[in-house]
């Protein structure tokens, strides 16, 4: 569909010689309320209260520069031949978020090492503030006009996309052609499972299956909307790299679920707070029975 429309600028505001990009901005916020959201759960389970925040000081650099690795990687030809500083210039997009949740989980595995915590209760509190921020992200690639869908037919704009505002479908023009905005599909469907995960959190399943179901349910958006996308990373062919890997998660996850409680697996979620509230209880039950004396 032909459609003409100017694009909103990327460059949210330029200190002299500093320039800061809309991308930025957005992935920042998405971050903060991931961690303030993380944070308070933390503070809920009776955990210390800086167990998140030094969490994140390491994770999300480390998931950047994995992100961008993986990306790199799998467009090493667009970057052969050019300045190799572009291969840092992440303001310009082209960041994969399977690449940074492989950086994210690596470095949870060794902070639960560290902190003497379960890995699985780490991954637990932080996937819904995880999915959160890829909701969040993804208009960054809104503002940056890409990871979009095909070229829209005048059908599907009539059926769907004309009751969508104006100004998604007027960045979804580029060079008079309108495109399907699969970053809004994606960031919609993130909602949803941010919604299932908090929902699902408060029947306190078993540890590890907060993290797991987000595993699952995010790869099966995400499968079916990366056949729509136009800048698909490939592993061979037209098999794209998303899709390979949201099937290993799906399948991977769900074996992971059933393996572990075939193996009695049988420890909650939020048991350290149950722990905490019994250990309140016995001090003042302590403190009653010293006043009588």
């Amino acid at each position: 569909m032909i459609y003409s429309a100017p694009p909103i600028d990327r460059v949210f505001i330029e200190l002299g010689p500093l320039t800061i990009y809309w991308y930025g901005v957005i992935i920042a916020i998405g971050a903060f309320l991931g961690l303030y959201l993380a944070t308070r759960e933390t503070e809920r389970l009776g955990l210390k209260k800086d167990l998140m925040i030094d969490f994140i000081v390491f994770a999300i650099p480390i998931a950047i520069i994995c992100a961008r690795i993986y990306y790199v990687v799998f467009e090493w030809e667009r970057y052969a031949d050019g300045p190799w500083t572009d291969i840092f210039a992440i303001w310009e997009g082209g960041i994969a978020i399977h690449g940074a949740v492989i950086g994210g989980v690596l470095t949870a595995i060794v902070y639960a090492r560290v902190q003497n915590i379960s890995f699985w209760l780490l991954a637990d509190i932080v996937a819904p503030s995880l999915i959160l921020g890829q909701a969040i992200g993804r208009w960054g690639n809104f503002i940056n006009q890409e990871a979009h869908g095909g070229a829209i037919s005048e059908s599907a704009y009539n059926s769907f996309h004309q009751y969508l505002p104006d100004f998604i479908m007027n960045q979804m023009t580029i060079d008079g052609v309108m495109y399907h905005p699969t970053f809004l599909y994606e960031s919609v469907w993130n909602i949803l499972v941010f919604i299932l995960l908090i929902v699902l959190r408060k029947y306190n399943p078993l540890r590890g299956e907060i993290f797991l179901s987000y595993a699952i349910t995010y790869s099966i958006g995400r499968f079916f909307i990366e056949g729509m996308r136009t800048d698909s990373l490939y592993v061979v062919g037209d098999l794209r790299a998303a899709q390979l890997i949201s099937i290993l998660l799906i399948v991977g996850s769900i074996i992971l679920i059933i393996y572990r409680r075939t193996k009695g697996n049988t420890v909650k979620y939020d048991h350290i707070e149950a722990s905490k509230k019994n250990k309140n209880k016995k001090k003042k039950q302590g403190k009653k029975s010293n006043k009588k004396k």
